[in-house]
């Protein structure tokens, strides 16, 4: 296999299942994380190792080392692997899921900001999700009609903070997530909501399903439900490891233990709260975006642009989704042809939303 973003937590737990069920690596793509790398290369032992820096490369402890963009890209094209997982961070990771299915591999994507932005040109049917989510709902499907489809949410780290608080919110308090350690960009995302509102639309183009919503689960055991239309629910419960849904993406069936079961005696209680667009502003343009799935691309531009200004200091929590909203508003007539034009909208929206 391919894994794009190995010192990230879904590439570690991918390597973790790899070394478990014996199957090969044959290429590795990292980051910065230059010393894990190393460590890694010396595990798995790969054919090719990518880099995101050029000035990385002599610190890589490997005699074939590609970087950037096209390292990847030509790690993919000329690899054998039939399998790629792709856990890279945001817009970055589309180019190299629309590669992976032009060389007829199939993708274990954890990057849903491929299926955000260009859903309706990607082959669903060569994609395995990784998100818990997606794979719970995956797992609870059954030959019966489906009436709803619902994920959970765990609330991010501003679920319990009084409102008035969340203007003045520095950065440090937003990554301090309530749950677990995630990495930086999807820590900020789960506390705007924005996240779900991406796991939503990656479920619409994923399942071909129209009513879709989300709700907090403040445990984080229930992953999915799915309202059948014969008015029975079912819930998708597991402990919040990414172990289980990689495993399947990696195996494609799974009889052995992956997780510990859940002891409901010892959860003891659950928890359930609707998602309030007083404390997750971007809720407000939740089913519009539904509606209009292609806007995703809109809406992820926009939105790395404004994690990035509030990592800057240059705004404050709140701007991230007024910014989002906003730049979704004005450009809410776009219609995307081809994927080019998703790459076109991208570059206008982040010229668009760094100046306002």
């Amino acid at each position: 296999m391919i894994v794009l973003g190995s010192t990230g937590s879904i590439g570690v737990n991918a390597l973790h299942i790899a070394k478990r069920f014996d199957l090969p690596v044959e290429v590795l793509v990292a980051g910065n994380n230059i010393d894990l790398l190393n460590r890694q290369i010396a595990e798995v032992r790969p054919k090719c190792v990518v880099v995101a820096q050029k000035e990385s490369v002599p610190l890589v402890l490997h005699d074939n080392v590609l970087y950037g963009e096209e390292g990847i890209l030509d790690a993919i094209r000329t690899s054998m692997s039939a399998l790629v997982v792709n856990s890279l961070v945001g817009f970055a990771g589309l180019r190299p899921t629309i590669e992976a299915i032009q060389c007829k591999k199939r993708v274990a994507l954890a990057n849903k900001e491929s299926l955000v932005v260009a859903g309706q040109f990607i082959d669903i049917s060569k994609i395995d999700p990784i998100d818990s989510e997606h794979f719970g709902l995956w797992y609870l499907l059954q030959d019966r009609p489906v009436e709803k489809m619902t994920v959970t949410a765990s609330g991010g780290s501003f679920r319990d903070t009084p409102l008035h608080v969340l203007e003045k919110a520095t950065v440090e308090e937003a990554l301090n997530h309530p749950n677990w350690s995630m990495g930086r960009k999807i820590t900020i995302d789960s506390a705007t909501m924005t996240n779900k509102l991406f796991e939503l639309l990656e479920a619409k183009w994923l399942f071909g399903i129209d009513k879709l919503d989300a709700l907090i689960e403040t445990k984080s055991i229930i992953h999915a439900l799915i309202d059948f239309k014969d008015g029975s629910t079912t819930a998708h419960i597991a402990n919040a490891d990414m172990k289980l849904p990689i495993a399947f993406a990696l195996l494609g069936s799974v009889e052995e233990q992956i997780l510990k079961p859940v002891d409901l005696v010892e959860v003891g209680s659950l928890e359930f709260r609707k998602i309030d667009p007083a404390r997750y502003p971007i809720w407000e343009i939740k089913d519009a975006v539904l509606e209009n799935p292609h806007l995703g691309a809109v809406v992820n531009a926009a939105n790395e642009v404004g994690i990035a200004q509030f990592f800057a200091g240059k705004i404050g929590f709140m701007d991230i989704s007024r910014k989002t909203i906003a730049a979704y508003k004005a450009f809410e007539d776009f219609k995307p042809l081809n994927l080019e034009d998703v790459f076109e909208i991208d570059r206008e929206v982040r010229e668009f939303t760094e100046r306002m």
